[in-house]
């Protein structure tokens, strides 16, 4: 299948020097360059692609409330932030609108690409260093399961916990050995229970209270 992109940064030479790269993938089709937030809003609209490579710092709108508005208006569009920056405000930013990774601009190409295809797949992704200040900044909803207002049951654990290493919901469904949609009935009822709202954000949850290790969220996807 192949994975329909969407570029989002506001200098010209990047955009188009992550276009002449990805083109290279045959499994990859840049759909679109947008370089500003409010242009990827609309051409996300327009263009319908699986995954928004998304900036941070841009003119008339940023990258995070581009992010919140995109993954709001059309939630099966997967963002990934890819970013120079790696300040506290930037990475919680992106997580909370609905970033599913967060990439630094100095990542290694194939590990770019396999984000990409990750993320189409439902994938979280996160730069170790991301993921060390998210485990700061990110306020965990209860300290530990048992103080949940609603606790998880066994199978919500274990889905939880497969979530954090990076396991799309297909992976899961073959692993525990049940139906996809199943898996979409946990994955729902972990994001009421723990009062998240993404796969990143219930990933670092599963680090805070020790199901996974940090190193987890950021290495076993890889």
């Amino acid at each position: 299948m192949t994975v329909r992109v969407l570029i989002t940064d506001d200098h010209k030479v990047v955009r188009r020097g992550l276009r002449g790269f990805l083109e290279l993938d045959p499994e990859l089709e840049v759909v679109g360059e947008a370089e500003n937030g409010k242009e990827a809003v609309a051409m996300a609209h327009r263009l319908d692609p699986d995954v928004v490579l998304m900036d941070l710092l841009m003119p008339v709108m940023d990258g995070i409330e581009a992010t919140r508005i995109i993954r709001s208006e059309s939630p099966e569009v997967e963002v990934v932030a890819l970013t120079s920056v790696l300040e506290d405000a930037s990475v919680t930013g992106a997580v909370r609108a609905g970033s599913i990774g967060y990439l630094l601009k100095n990542t290694d190409a194939d590990e770019l690409l396999e984000a990409i295809r990750a993320a189409a797949a439902g994938q979280v992704r996160l730069a170790p260093e991301a993921a060390a200040r998210l485990m700061r900044e990110v306020r965990a909803p209860a300290t530990s399961p048992e103080a949940l207002s609603e606790p998880l049951t066994e199978r919500e654990t274990e889905v939880l916990k497969l979530i954090a290493r990076g396991k799309a919901n297909k992976q899961i469904a073959r692993e525990l050995f049940v139906a996809i949609s199943t898996v979409k009935t946990h994955v729902n009822n972990l994001y009421r229970k723990l009062d998240v709202s993404s796969r990143t954000q219930a990933a670092l949850y599963a680090a805070h209270i020790g199901l996974v290790s940090t190193g987890e969220i950021s290495e076993e996807s890889r």
